[in-house]
């Protein structure tokens, strides 16, 4: 991703959160990750319809980068017309997994506000 590195260390991360913001940040990302999790192969058409106001190149430029950090595969098929599916890498996996218990505080916290 060709976001630049914030001071603290030599690599510019001062700790493990930044990085991995490094990878997630953005408002739609996450719920990349969650839909590529659903289902293990997703064409890009379906990624689109599942996140209503998501841009075609939002869209496109969150799965390139996310291809980028290594946590999304892309497989392109030599077929008329063309198919282009999307999945997680195994880091991607483990991205979605470490996710998880941030998405059950998230729900504990909202059923507890009015």
């Amino acid at each position: 991703m060709a976001t630049l590195n914030r001071p603290g260390t030599a690599e510019g991360h001062v700790c493990g959160i930044d990085t991995a913001m490094e990878v997630i940040g953005g408002r739609w990302k996450v719920l990349l990750l969650w839909a590529l999790h659903e289902q293990p192969c997703r064409r890009f058409g379906e990624l689109r319809r599942l996140l209503p106001g998501i841009t075609e190149k939002v869209l496109a430029s969150h799965l390139r980068e996310l291809e980028a950090d290594g946590v999304v595969r892309r497989v392109s098929y030599d077929e008329v017309p063309p198919r282009v599916e999307y999945s997680l890498t195994e880091d991607g996996l483990r991205l979605n997994d470490a996710l998880q218990p941030l998405a059950a505080w998230a729900r504990e916290r909202r059923s507890r506000q009015p």
